[in-house]
């Protein structure tokens, strides 16, 4: 083992045992190897890896699109014409209602909620591949009745429905890419999925807004069917792709997950891809124990929520949740917010294009900060930060013309650029690194049932804050405008204080060092701090949980 003096923290290389309680050599090689890989021999090793993970990413990139597509459409021209209401003085607009506003801005929510339910299944069952090939296809036949629906009802139906197959991508990519990337990659491309979702946001954004200026039925029509273009090349990746070795080993297919390995690497000898293998089924094998799971049934919801995978399941739901719950239905697609702001929408909607390009840079320019930091003291300094801006938003309303209730021009440009920068740091601090802890906290055997939990977590909140953000915004409800900033403050404050004792540092951990730590009660602020032993014993002040 070696020990890092200048910084007083222990970098050890943890030590695998097999049964008879005597050291694996084909384990500690291939994790020798693993632990003192830089970034760059990672890439040069595993380009393929690489390439895969990446590519099997980009279906959650139609995920973003229509999120972020359905958000801004409620403040479209044509969109709200086709499918609005008008309204009389004092209002005298046409506007979609509020009860519409949440059923269009939910109904995507509420499928997803059931995909990912049925996901954790579907993954294990036929794996990553099947899985997203068969969701690609069910989309297809769905995208027909957004672009044909006569009526906001069928609309909403059709929303309902794709957001079952959303369900799949929006944890299918990472799932993937946690299991075939190598451990010094694991933080980039797990978090590239947030990369794929900001690009399918950037994407319909400007769309939108070379179509801004149609007023017929097209300038939204268009929009929905350009997700037509995108299924062919994915179904075509998705079916050329290797399986995870991982889930080739849950599934006692050793000697495919053998040639998953050789596929996934460059230049691997036979002996380093049997020593790869042995890593994997030593992890699995050490998880079923852990799992008091029977060998070779397959794993359910419920031992998510058994031993110390009951706190890796806390730490993943809840850093999903915040997702929503720090204000991005407030800012996270501002084009609504700026609208109601007082911005005209030709303005609003060039905001809307900047924050979604920003949202993209942000998250790659996070590569660089994790690189250095990790991933608990960026996302902690991520809460602080997007707190903040919150609140600076809330206040900034109180800027009133003459001391009326009307925001002065100056404060709703000035609110307008703190959602842009509250969206810079969402993307660079928070968001990609919540991709990455959840995938990597989860336990091997069920991280597919583990990442299914927190997605639906982070839906369930997000259909909450949905109806929340309407009531508070809609000039036919609360009207707030940017006071309800002070809301999402709230929710950040508190989520800041439950960081600070509950989040791990999961950088640089295998994953059967990230399984004993927590089934040794290690200290969830301590992670980065302990020692993991030959043996697997553990080397800290405390040994229990908070």
């Amino acid at each position: 083992m070696e020990e890092s003096k200048e910084s007083g923290v222990v970098s050890a290389t943890v030590m695998h045992m097999d049964a008879s309680s005597k050291v694996n050599p084909e384990v500690v090689a291939a994790t020798i190897t693993e632990k003192t890989e830089t970034v760059r021999e990672a890439i040069r090793n595993h380009p393929l890896a690489v390439f895969w993970a990446i590519t099997m990413s980009l279906t959650v990139t139609m995920e973003g699109y229509d999120t972020n597509l359905m958000g801004s459409l409620l403040a479209y021209p044509p969109f709200v014409a086709k499918f609005g209401q008008y309204y009389p003085a004092p209002i005298d607009e046409t506007l979609i209602s509020g009860p519409w506003q949440i059923g269009l801005g939910q109904a995507a929510n509420c499928g997803e909620v059931l995909g990912l339910f049925f996901t954790a299944y579907l993954a294990e069952r036929v794996g990553h591949r099947m899985a997203t090939i068969s969701s690609l296809a069910v989309m297809g036949g769905l995208i027909f009745i957004a672009f044909f629906a006569p009526n906001i009802g069928v609309l909403c139906a059709g929303q309902l429905l794709l957001g079952i197959v959303w369900g799949v991508f929006s944890v299918i990519g990472t799932m993937y890419a946690s299991e075939v990337c190598p451990l010094v990659l694991r933080g980039y491309l797990t978090s590239f999925t947030g990369v794929a979702w900001t690009l399918g946001s950037f994407i319909s954004s400007g769309i939108l807004q070379g179509l801004v200026n149609n007023t017929t039925d097209w300038a939204y029509r268009i929009p929905f069917a350009v997700q037509w273009v995108w299924l062919l090349p994915l179904i075509g990746i998705a079916f050329f792709a290797p399986d995870s070795p991982w889930w080739l080993v849950r599934q006692g297919r050793l000697e495919d997950a053998e040639k998953s390995i050789c596929r996934l690497s460059k230049n691997l000898s036979p002996e380093q891809a049997k020593q790869r293998l042995a890593v994997i089924v030593h992890t699995n094998n050490l998880e079923q124990q852990q799992m008091l799971s029977q060998t070779g049934k397959m794993a359910s919801y419920l031992d998510c929520f058994r031993g110390a995978n009951l706190v890796r399941t806390e730490i993943a739901c809840v850093v999903f949740a915040a997702q929503s719950l720090v204000g991005q239905v407030f800012v996270g697609s501002p084009t609504y917010f700026f609208v109601q702001a007082g911005i005209n929408p030709s303005d609003a909607y060039k905001l809307g294009f900047g924050a979604s390009g920003l949202a993209v840079l942000g998250t790659l320019f996070s590569w660089v900060l994790m690189t250095y930091f990790g991933r608990r003291p960026l996302m902690i300094v991520g809460f602080a930060g997007m707190a903040v801006l919150l609140l600076s938003i809330a206040l900034l309303t109180y800027h009133t013309v003459d001391g009326g209730t009307a925001t002065t021009t100056g404060a709703l440009w000035a609110q307008s650029g703190l959602a842009l920068a509250w969206l810079t740091v969402y993307s660079s601090l928070f968001g990609s690194q919540s991709l990455s802890m959840a995938a990597e906290v989860s336990a091997t055997r069920v991280r597919s049932h583990t990442l299914s939990l927190a997605r639906a977590t982070y839906m369930v909140w997000a259909i909450i804050d949905g109806v929340i953000e309407t009531a508070l915004l809609n000039p036919t409800e609360g009207n707030l405008k940017g006071k309800a900033g002070f809301v999402w403050f709230a929710f950040t404050l508190l989520l800041l204080v439950w960081s600070l004792f509950r989040v791990p540092e999961t950088k640089g951990r295998t994953f059967e060092e990230l399984d004993i730590l927590f089934e040794q009660k290690v200290p969830l602020w301590k992670f980065s701090e302990t020692e993991v032993g030959v043996l697997g014993e553990v080397y800290g002040d405390e040994k229990e949980l908070p």
